[in-house]
């Protein structure tokens, strides 16, 4: 070894200046990152994953639509439009020969055919009909507490605003899609609430105790993932009494939901517990006297918390799905309650979906809700790990 390399100093040496005025010694950065906890971690690295923070927009966009569905729909979803049966979509214009004159429609005209038995519409252009922002419209009860008639855009005076097209009852398809955000991504959460708390407790009892409890809740989550999932759903659905009202119908889909989609995160939880219940900090709890509860729940469930959280975002949209697949067979939510698979039973109909395409728009919010879940899931998943 030279000389050189035998004098040089073995410990850190900054050869910064020494400026008074500075607070944060060199190495701030990468200190902060080992002082930061894995929220503020995790946080870091999913901000930097523009898609899945994108996604996460557009959920938070779709998910704040729920409390004000009343307000933002043009029409009462039930109302019924008996001259405009099946109209096509209307399109909202700016201009009127060369003018600016603001969002409009144009007044529709049908007539009925004789040799084809449906409704001819034609569009005249020749009137104007200036929607209406921020106004008064049909009464409606907020939450049902607070009966008012506020909207955020009416449809025009003596006027219509279908911008997707009406059903077979006259019933305006963009109002029905707003208020059926409400049902159909509540579905999705209070489904996953279910399942993410029979996963947490299965799998933090198989995984924590193990032996005998292990083995039972294992042959449990065996029987139940080698069941057929829609055959089962289809059968459970089919038992819940036709006399129900409709908000307990909606429990028991959320209910059908969660009980068979927990396995998959109890068997998560169980291999994650298995792993941490031999760290050291485990067993000083355990030396301390805490109990088995406390000790899952306050150390080993948070340490993978980021985790489940991602599990979960990747198991909402299949909430949504099935939900929306049991209304579509007339086996899950049924009218009056307002839901995007209570609307797609409606398309069922060969001959109408040909006629009438824009029946199939419910399918829209359903796909971009799954792919921005799934983005966000994905993003979840790979900021859970910030150290990698």
């Amino acid at each position: 070894m030279s000389r050189e390399l035998r004098d040089r100093p073995h410990h850190f040496v900054d050869t910064v200046p020494f400026d008074p005025g500075r607070t944060e010694p060199v190495g701030a950065e990468s200190s902060a990152v080992d002082r930061a906890s894995s929220w503020r971690l995790t946080w870091w690295k999913f901000r930097k994953h523009r898609v899945a923070v994108a996604a996460g927009l557009i959920l938070i966009a779709f998910y704040a639509l729920i409390p004000f569905v009343e307000v933002i729909a043009p029409y009462n979803p039930a109302k019924r439009h008996g001259d405009y049966l099946y109209a096509p979509p209307q399109s909202i214009h700016l201009f009127h020969e060369g003018r600016f004159v603001g969002p409009y429609t144009h007044p529709y005209h049908f007539t009925f055919n004789i040799e084809t038995f449906h409704r001819d519409y034609t569009v005249d252009r020749s009137r104007v009909q200036p929607l209406r922002f921020f106004c008064r419209d049909e009464g409606y009860s907020f939450w049902g507490l607070i009966d008012t008639d506020w909207h955020v855009v009416c449809p025009p005076k003596d006027g219509t605003m279908f911008l997707l097209g009406t059903d077979r009852l006259g019933r305006d398809l963009l109002s029905r899609i707003i208020s059926g955000t409400r049902i159909s991504l509540t579905v999705g959460l209070v489904g996953i609430a279910v399942s993410f708390a029979l996963g947490l407790f299965f799998g933090g009892l198989a995984g924590y105790l193990g032996g005998w409890v292990d083995n039972v809740i294992q042959r449990m989550i065996e029987i139940l993932r080698s069941l057929p999932e829609l055959p089962l759903w289809l059968a459970l659905s089919a038992a819940l009494p036709p006399n129900w009202s409709p908000i307990l119908v909606f429990f028991g889909i959320t209910l059908i939901l969660g009980l068979l989609d927990w396995p998959g995160l109890a068997r998560a939880v169980r291999s994650k517990l298995l792993a941490l219940r031999e760290e050291d900090y485990v067993r000083a709890a355990e030396l301390m006297g805490a109990s088995k509860s406390r000790i899952i729940a306050r150390h080993l469930i948070p340490n993978f918390m980021s985790h489940l959280i991602a599990s979960a975002t990747l198991s909402i949209p299949s909430m949504i799905l099935g939900e929306t697949a049991l209304s579509f067979l007339g086996l899950g939510l049924r009218p009056p309650v307002t839901s995007w698979g209570v609307l797609l039973n409606e398309a069922q109909n060969l001959a109408a979906v040909q006629l009438h395409p824009w029946l199939l728009a419910p399918i829209l919010p359903v796909v971009i809700v799954v792919l921005a879940f799934n983005f966000l899931g994905d993003g979840l998943r790979d900021a859970a790990d910030p150290y990698h």
